[in-house]
């Protein structure tokens, strides 16, 4: 904590006297429990050892009476409290001020990624504030990430306490910083234009006269390319003046680090999209009451309006929560922001908003200039049948813009891949902040033979484990669209593709070959941060000791499937096969394989107490596989319908349906894939990483080769959402291809009646109308690509009656494989030959429909 200005106060004596008593037992257990350290020498000044430090520090802070005296200023205030332990400040505040470390790290990376991409953004060296910045730790600190004297032409440190700014300047002889400025200065009164030279000098306040004071106007943005608050905002009382002051002093495309204190609830930030994120933010009643009671003691303010009005007047660039666990889990924040319009930007805020809007929708950014009938009616058919082709990104900016509030923090990341949605809703919420798959269950090579994706090609394609939309993205399609409803499945592809940008491939593969990485924590914060959301970052920020910890199996025994995982080395323990999956796993050939598989894993794997309690299970199959009810009805009915002649009650059971499904899927895997050599979806199940020799094609180092180049992902775009309401916000015909996994497996069936009372087709509304969205948003001849539990499921013939054809290009039978992961029945490919009619055309509107659809 330091003193960057406001009027403060001395800090009230009574409450202090209660504390005090409990200092002294603290500082009684601190005496038996630390070893008195020999007070260390810097360049001939003897500093305070541990111990006394402490002592110093709770005498200041607990039982000093603070006083200004005569002189009653906010200066002389801070003086009263800091003079004394100036000289023991940095050694007292290593345990207290957690989290310092990682936004300097954390703005250091913003600023060395801006400068890479822009040969001029090399070239120029920035300016940099810390505001309140104490006795100068920070920006020593600092040299752990950037070289100080040569990566910044001027760094300014303002504070307003003279103790502070005399252990700030002896450091700076200390190290030689020639460039670092100590100004004991109120924060509200700094301008760099009265310390820097070359700065217009119709912006320079005069020293001589006062009414050329009051002439003044503060310019809308200042220079100063990183502005810095540590545990300084907390402090000021007029908090308002100094951030409205750091606003004219941010240069357009600056950035401003913020970390301190905080305790706000869920119900301080519930109806606000532009905060950065609201995962761990809220902090319960009884930690809010202590930790603001308790702050107050020493005029350290945790209320909620101050990191509000911070978030208000800037762009939330990212934002993590997190707390000091050290000490009883104190909350504390770290925050990343810019200007909240981005002033320098070679494009209007409104045509930012318009281009990633086009981007999300495949509408066209730049408009035909061609007047003609055809376009005009074209355009005339769009706005009747599809009145509001808009993103839900758009519709949040136009909100926030029309509310003068801040845009989503979305819109001022460094890549535009994820698109906004509202972390806050149910749909979302609903997982727990889990994703259900932590690799995809779908054959890349598969998918590749049958797609063959051209560089024209517009994909639509479910997130999952992002695997599969890599893989697309190695064969350089036009735009690539990542759909999934579940937030953590797209962070989980975020951070692939972050990986991916600012990565090399060792690194890469630990991360994601290997599934461990020690120093995940330190590349997340240092390379990764600047090419993540907020959100994904803040999630990945709270789950590195995935990769990190050594009581952690990685990342392929995370997620909702990693309860199937668990299960199968459950029951190789049970029964004692342990050793005989090692067998499989180091099996030579095909022939060893199936040995193994057939004498000791599979009697135990396959067997009916298994099934019948376990992998039968409603509830197993849906968290650790992912299967819905209606999918697990679908496979009941396959079975019944194979069964039909039986006279034998249980092999009509739910519990031996699956276990047939189960013998469908797994012995044709063992009988015609090598699993260690060529099947890396069940090698990860079984070893829980995959091998240099066996793994998707997304991990290859060709893969990495291609999608580590500048603008691999430029079409990219992550969507948080149904897969229905992305669809319906999508230009009528620009898609190419839809790869829709087995979703449609989700949806009810329902039996609809003839004229007559007797059954027809098996009709449902919901995937009617999914069906004729896709019609709508594909191009004529565009493919969906969709697999299934069923061998012939019920839907395909809705896709016939809404102009697809549906040709089956893979089936399971008993003994052979559909794909190498052999999960689905069956696999099709549904073509769009027809146009659906628009529900009202009218004139010259429906060729301006055909026009779309054709294309």
């Amino acid at each position: 904590m330091a003193s960057p200005g406001g009027n403060i106060s001395p800090p009230d004596l009574g409450p202090k006297l209660v504390i005090s008593g409990i200092c002294g037992v603290v500082l009684l257990a601190l005496y038996h429990s630390l070893t008195y350290e020999k007070p260390s020498k810097k360049d001939g000044e003897q500093k305070p050892g541990h111990l006394k430090s402490i002592l110093v520090f709770c005498y200041s802070c607990f039982l000093k009476p603070h006083s200004a005296g005569s002189n009653d200023t906010q200066q002389a205030a801070l003086e009263s409290f800091y003079s004394t332990q100036a000289d023991v400040y940095d050694t007292t505040r290593k345990t207290l001020l957690k989290g310092r470390e990682d936004m300097l790290a954390l703005v250091a990376a913003q600023l060395l990624a801006k400068a890479g991409k822009n040969e001029r953004a090399r070239q120029k060296k920035c300016i940099w504030v810390d505001v309140g910045g104490g006795t100068g730790w920070n920006i020593e600190a600092m040299s752990e990430f950037v070289n100080v004297p040569e990566f910044f032409s001027s760094v300014y440190l303002v504070d307003f306490s003279p103790s502070l700014c005399k252990v700030a300047r002896e450091r700076f002889a200390r190290l030689g910083w020639t460039n670092v400025k100590v100004v004991c200065e109120d924060a509200r009164k700094f301008r760099l234009e009265d310390y820097e030279n070359g700065l217009d000098q119709g912006e320079r306040r005069s020293s001589v006269t006062t009414s050329s004071y009051f002439n003044q106007r503060r310019p809308e943005t200042g220079v100063a390319d990183l502005l810095t608050m540590s545990y300084s905002l907390s402090m000021i009382p007029d908090y308002y003046s100094v951030i409205d002051s750091m606003v004219s002093l941010l240069s357009p495309d600056g950035l401003i680090g913020v970390v301190d204190f905080y305790a706000q609830s869920e119900t301080d930030v519930k109806f606000r999209n532009y905060t950065g994120g609201s995962c761990g933010r809220h902090v319960n009643f009884f930690s809010r009451s202590f930790w603001r009671s308790w702050f107050d003691l020493d005029k350290v303010s945790l209320e909620p309006g101050r990191r509000d009005y911070l978030e208000y007047r800037f762009g939330s660039v990212l934002t993590a929560n997190s707390r000091n666990y050290t000490l009883g889990a104190i909350p504390y924040y770290i925050w990343l922001g810019c200007h909240n319009r981005p002033f320098s930007s070679s494009s209007l805020p409104h045509e930012i908003i318009e281009r990633i809007d086009a981007f999300a929708t495949e509408s066209p950014y730049i408009l035909p200039a061609n007047k003609q009938r055809v376009t005009s009616a074209l355009t005339r058919a769009v706005e009747r049948t599809a009145p509001e082709i808009r993103s839900k990104a758009f519709d949040a900016a136009i909100q926030n813009l029309s509310a003068n509030l801040p845009l989503p923090s979305f819109f001022y990341q460094n890549h535009h891949w994820r698109i906004y949605y509202d972390d806050r809703l149910k749909k979302h919420t609903q997982f727990n902040d889990e994703y259900i798959y932590a690799f995809t269950w779908e054959d890349s090579r598969v998918d590749r033979e049958l797609l063959k994706i051209g560089p024209d090609d517009v994909i639509l394609a479910i997130t999952s484990a992002g695997d599969n939309i890599l893989s697309y993205a190695t064969q350089r399609p036009a735009r690539i669209h990542a759909i999934d409803l579940n937030p953590a499945q797209n962070h989980l592809l975020e951070l692939k593709v972050a990986s991916y940008t600012a990565l090399p491939y060792q690194d890469f593969w630990n991360i994601f070959g290997e599934g461990k990485h020690a120093d995940f924590r330190s590349l997340l914060i240092t390379k990764l941060s600047p090419h993540l959301s907020s959100r994904a970052f803040q999630y990945w920020l709270n789950n590195a000791h995935t990769f990190t910890s050594p009581r952690s199996r990685g990342l392929y025994d995370t997620g909702g499937s990693k309860y199937a995982i668990r299960v199968f080395r459950w029951v190789s323990r049970i029964f004692n096969i342990r050793k005989a999956v090692e067998e499989v796993l180091s099996a030579a050939s095909l022939e060893e394989q199936r040995k193994t598989w057939h004498s000791k894993i599979r009697p135990a794997l396959l067997s009916r107490i298994v099934s019948g309690f376990v992998v039968s299970s409603e509830k197993f199959l849906w968290a650790a596989l992912g299967v819905p009810r209606n999918q697990l009805a679908m496979i009941e009915a396959d079975h019944a319908a194979s069964q039909a002649v039986t006279t034998n009650a249980a092999k009509r059971t739910r519990a031996h349906a699956i276990w047939h499904y189960m013998v469908n899927t797994l012995d044709p895997v063992i009988e015609h894939t090598h699993i260690t050599a060529d099947n890396p979806y069940y090698l990860v199940c079984l070893q829980g990483k995959f091998s240099p020799r066996c793994h998707p094609d997304y991990l290859s180092r060709a893969s990495h080769k291609v999608l580590s180049q500048p603008g691999a992902f430029d079409g990219l775009r992550i969507h948080t959402d149904e897969l229905e309401e992305v669809i319906a916000r999508i230009t009528p015909g620009t898609l190419t291809v839809a790869v829709i996994m087995d979703s449609m497996d989700w949806f009810d069936q329902s039996i609809s009646k003839g004229k007559e009372g007797s059954s027809t087709t098996n009709s449902s509304p919901a995937a009617g109308q999914q069906i004729r969205k896709l019609n709508r948003a594909l191009k004529m001849g565009g493919k969906v690509l969709l697999r299934s539990a069923a061998l012939t499921p019920w839907y395909i013939e809705q896709f016939k009656a809404h102009g697809f054809t549906g040709q089956r290009v893979g089936h399971r039978v008993p003994g052979r494989c559909i794909d190498r992961v052999n999960m689905y029945a069956s696999c099709w490919v549904c073509t769009k030959v027809e146009n659906l009619r628009p529900p009202t055309p009218v004139g010259d509107d429906q060729a301006g429909w055909n026009m779309i659809l054709i294309r």
